[in-house]
């Protein structure tokens, strides 16, 4: 077996907020862009896909309840920065677009450098799917 692409199917509620959400984020439209059961977008250089379906159709392709995110976690994607200052903008951007931000460097005052170097910042949109972003300062 060699699989030549993966990608990630999460649901929402609101298909269209999420559009919206993400496309404030500067992610890049998948085609076709969003319909009333999906957004999808591609993130990154090799175009990571994210599909996100409305819940019921998502739901009606699944054998088992969907995860419910107030509860715990389903998953935490990683998002890489090129620096601080752009892991501090994303903190701003995502404000702006109406995530929630669980862990802020710069608010808490508690800059996050482990052994590894990394700066991190943790999000989640508004239906509770978690992202981190992070810079590598020990890559310099």
């Amino acid at each position: 077996m060699n699989p030549k692409k993966i990608w990630a199917n999460l649901a929402v509620s609101n298909v269209e907020r999420t559009w919206e959400f993400y496309l404030k984020l500067g992610f890049k439209p998948n085609c076709p862009p969003s319909t009333k059961e999906l957004a999808s977008f591609v993130i990154g250089d090799d175009d990571f896909v994210i599909h996100f379906f409305e819940s019921e159709h998502l739901k009606s392709n699944l054998e088992g309840e969907l995860a419910d995110l107030s509860k715990g976690n389903e998953i935490i994607f990683t998002l890489s920065a090129q620096s601080k200052d752009e892991v501090d903008k994303w903190v701003e951007e995502v404000k702006k677009a109406g995530g929630t931000v669980l862990y802020d460097p710069k608010k808490d005052k508690k800059e996050y450098y482990d052994e590894n170097g990394y700066y991190v910042f943790v999000f989640a949109d508004p239906d509770g799917h978690k992202f981190n972003v992070f810079f590598n300062a020990g890559k310099g």
